[in-house]
């Protein structure tokens, strides 16, 4: 579960939403909105300007011809101030005093909701603490500014900002960074925050939750002692030798350690003062001071780890428990679950059934001992669960959250499939969350319970149906313990002995077949369009917000033309995920003159020096550029996806060390990351632009360079113990379109329509059953099974039938939701519903119009530059019908 989607998950039930809009923007006229602190209240200076940017309010000095200060360097120190939500507002009040009359841009977090969301416990580190900042013009004012400022700020609290130097023991840190948004690829294909080097080159401004200096840069001597400081805090004369992280939060690590004086394995955790906040505004070091409390209340009781010591490091806390030996149960899924495998062996179903029975069987103890001891878990999911070497003996992990039962108390911290509903407090959320257990044991999907709780039901069904062995009363029970039914017990009762079986739950009525299923997925996509919003049109995933058989939507189009005719600086270039993807639109829209007039802003901006990749990179651009050439005849269009061309041809030919400025190794380029294989940041994008283009120009050569790359990403990948290539990660395999071996398969399959190649057969072969798995975690077509049906849908690998398909595109069902009068799907971590193409149902209407090819009316979908098999291939035929439903799985 990726920690970075819970804070958008905060202000809508339904989607994913910008944390900044849980406080409203200013209102016209000059009023605030509710909830802002005083000083962001204050009228604008004269001749200052104010802006609001996601969770910031920037203020800046009149430029210098009119009477302003100096101007405002590009990059350099600037200052950040933290604070606590209890004196934010004297804090800022204390930095615009000094400020304004001193010309220094700063901006501020305006509302306490927003600094809570910052400082909450699963907010990014590097942005932890972060109140406010200032952009001294130079380093001689930044001494100046920290002498004086500090004075006025001295004693202040606030959370340790962790990217920073700290000044002194107030609430200033110091950072050399960006001060104006700039941006360059890291590497490995994503856009990040630039800063400029003494070359003059841009690089990522590194913001990773520990200080450090740009290789360039000098200290400054009054920072020197401030260096020193933070370098004499060490473990010293402690009995503990720290061997290493098992997490980390916005509150503090977890640790792997050894006892030195007995040898023993311990595990420390630590907790920051004022950070990672919960629900009830309680910050790290009150939890774990809780968490101390709750296990020694539970000592004795074999089902938790007994607390060895407690100490304070650089006003950090530390509490040492014992170590547990196991795993936690999540971390069994990948290698017992049977339904990760094509057709699911019923002797395994049979034995995996067992296995979990028993394992919930035991965490049911467990709990139940903590409520013998009066004490509320709070927190239980799969996480929380560690499993012995046994493989079947349970243990409770992270008591933070736990708390005396007398206190009636509700969840503060919580995992999103294990969230309790509002009305459930005391024991009633442990009891909620072992009924999730039941469920997530066999369909890891609980989290879309926040959205829909009826969706209890269906998964329920699921489940029967997948495990025949399993008893219907396990499930029975936990869905009416999920939906409120009961079973006569009170929330303040603990768990003692077994539940009442609760009645089977009524069968979840099935979505209509196709078209009927087109029809409801396009009216959940239009009900949710928001043509009033400026920064989205329907929602999707959290991305969206960085920088086929349907009628058209003509008021999306008149939002994208208005919103596309003034593209934000720093805009992203690519296919994907800017400004050429939005060239492709327009001109697949028939709008050719404004495609043209945006692809000629778009070339002036330096994509020279973007990836070879599809998704943001040359590959995308290149497309782009060759389409628009054939459609147009432009000349100089035509050079301009040639030139792309021979760069994506260079960037996949590197070779290490530098060499004559322009070259593949010119140090100006970007430094290569972390490897990366599949069809949107792998090589096998830049192999499309190279099919295409043979396929415009047949020249051969580009039929050899397509098969370079592919051969590239296939060496990323690896066989599994059935034979199955999926790409290798290290500690995963990605068998999905978007970053897995499926994407590469599917170049694989328009290469070997141009050139025979046993090698590359034999690959897109041993692929193929990484599309047919019973079971995917998500839904979406970048990385779930409506990626799984476009691909059986188009591939031309011997072996696919229609019954494959249908068997997937009716398991798409096990995440379909009720929305809007139609059907939606739950987007990226399944935490919310999304419209897009890439996680959510738009996707999923492309993947399932693709299956039913035959029933769109000649208008067949493809993904951009990917069109349909133009012999054919499997499709799901009609129902026999003519209409109506055929039943869901």
């Amino acid at each position: 579960m990726d920690k970075r989607y819970e804070v958008f998950c905060l202000v809508d039930r339904h989607f994913y939403e910008t944390p900044d809009r849980a406080a409203a923007p200013a209102a016209p006229g000059g009023t605030h909105p509710e909830g802002w602190f005083e000083t962001a209240q204050r009228p604008v200076p004269a001749g200052w300007s104010a802006r609001r940017s996601g969770d910031w309010l920037h203020l800046m000095p009149p430029p210098p011809g009119e009477g302003g200060a100096a101007p405002m360097p590009a990059q350099g120190w600037k200052v950040h101030v933290s604070a606590t939500l209890a004196n934010a507002d004297k804090t800022a009040a204390k930095v615009w005093d000094h400020c304004v009359p001193r010309g220094i841009p700063f901006k501020f977090v305006p509302a306490r909701e927003l600094l809570y969301l910052r400082n909450s416990k699963y907010a990014e580190r590097h942005l932890s603490g972060k109140f406010a900042t200032l952009y001294p013009a130079d380093e001689d004012r930044l001494e100046v500014l920290l002498a004086e400022l500090g004075e006025l700020l001295d004693g202040g609290e606030g959370p340790y900002i962790l990217t920073d130097l700290r000044i002194g023991r107030g609430p200033l840190y110091v950072r050399y960074g960006a001060f104006v948004p700039r941006w360059c690829d890291n590497g490995s294909g994503s856009l990040v925050p630039a800063i400029e080097d003494d070359w003059g080159r841009l690089v990522p401004d590194r913001r990773t939750p520990v200080f450090s200096l740009p290789e360039w840069v000098t200290l400054p001597a009054f920072l020197e002692p401030h260096l020193a400081a933070r370098d004499g805090v060490v473990l010293g004369d402690l009995p503990y030798r720290i061997e290493g992280a098992l997490h980390f939060s916005n509150g503090g690590g977890v640790y792997r350690a050894t006892d030195l004086r007995t040898g023993e394995r311990v595990v420390l955790k630590e907790a920051r003062p004022h950070a990672g906040l919960a629900a009830d505004g309680a910050d790290a070091v009150t939890r774990l001071k809780r968490e101390r409390a709750a296990l020694e209340r539970v000592s004795g009781l074999s089902v938790a780890p007994a607390v060895r010591d407690w100490f304070e490091l650089g006003e950090h806390r530390f509490l040492v428990m014992d170590h547990l030996p196991g795993r936690t149960l999540n971390s069994f899924f990948a290698e017992r679950h049977p339904l990760l495998a094509e057709a699911p062996d019923p002797g395994r179903l049979a034995d995996y059934a067992s296995w979990a029975l028993d394992v919930h069987a035991g965490v049911e103890r467990a709990v139940a001992a903590l409520h013998g001891r009066g004490l509320v878990f709070n927190d239980l999911h799969m996480f929380n669960v560690m499993v012995a070497p046994d493989g079947r003996t349970v243990s409770l992990l992270d008591f933070e959250a736990a708390a005396p039962a007398d206190e009636n108390p509700r969840q503060i911290v919580a995992h999103p499939g294990f969230v309790a509903p509002a009305d459930r407090t005391g024991y009633a959320v442990d009891r909620y969350a072992l009924a999730c257990l039941r469920l997530a044991l066999f369909l890891p999907m609980t989290s879309l319970l926040a959205i829909d709780p009826a969706k209890a039901e269906h998964l329920a069904e699921v489940a029967a149906r997948e495990f025949p062995t399993l008893p219907g009363a396990f499930l029975d029970e936990a869905v009416a313990e999920i939906r409120g039914a009961g079973n006569g017990r009170s929330p303040a009762a603990p768990i003692s002995a077994a539940p009442t079986p609760a009645p089977a739950a009524a069968r979840r009525p099935a979505p209509a077949d196709w078209p009927g299923l087109r029809d409801a997925l396009v009216r959940a996509i239009l009900a949710s369009a928001t043509p009033e919003r400026e920064d989205r049109l329907y929602p999707g995933d959290p991305a969206q917000f960085a920088p086929g058989g349907a009628e058209r939507h003509e008021e999306g189009e008149r939002w994208l033309l208005r919103r596309a005719a003034a593209p934000p600086e720093g805009s992203p270039l690519g296919l994907y995920d800017g400004l050429f993807g939005v060239v492709h639109t327009r001109h697949g829209l028939g709008h050719r003159q404004a495609a043209l007039d945006l692809a000629e802003r778009a070339l002036g901006e330096r994509w020279e020096r973007l990836p070879a990749h599809l998704h943001g990179g040359l590959a995308g651009i290149g497309l782009v550029l060759d389409e628009l050439a054939a459609a147009t005849g432009e000349s100089a269009l035509a050079a301009h996806a040639e030139r792309v061309t021979d760069l994506a041809a260079e960037r996949l030919g590197d070779p290490p060390g530098p060499t004559r400025p322009g070259s593949p190794g010119d140090p100006s380029r970007p430094a290569p990351g972390r490897a990366r294989a599949g069809l949107m940041r792998g090589a096998s994008g830049a192999a499309l632009l190279f099919v295409r283009r043979y396929e415009r120009t047949r020249a051969p050569g580009l039929l050899d360079l397509a098969a370079a790359a592919l051969t590239r990403d296939l060496a990323h990948c690896r066989a599994d113990s059935h034979g199955t290539l999926a790409v290798d990660e290290g500690t995963r395999t990605m068998p999905y379109l978007a970053e897995g071996s499926v994407g590469i398969a599917a170049v694989l399959d328009d290469y070997l329509a141009h050139r025979a190649d046993e090698r590359l057969a034999a690959a897109r072969a041993a692929i193929l059953p990484a599309a047919r798995l019973r079971y995917y975690a998500q839904p979406g077509l970048f990385r779930g099974r409506a990626g799984m049906i476009w691909h059986l849908a188009r591939t031309a690998t011997p072996g696919v039938t229609a019954a494959d398909l249908d068997a997937q595109a009716a398991a798409l069902d096990w995440y379909a939701m009720p929305w809007g009068g139609g059907l939606a799907f739950p987007g990226d971590q399944m935490m919310r519903l999304s419209m897009d193409l890439a996680t959510g149902t738009a996707g999923c209407l492309l993947a399932l119009a693709a299956a039913h090819r035959g029933d769109t009316g000649g208008r067949a979908p493809g993904l951009p530059f990917l069109p349909p098999p133009p012999g054919g291939g499997p499709q799901i035929p009609p129902p026999r019908d003519g209409g109506g439903a055929r039943g869901t799985d």
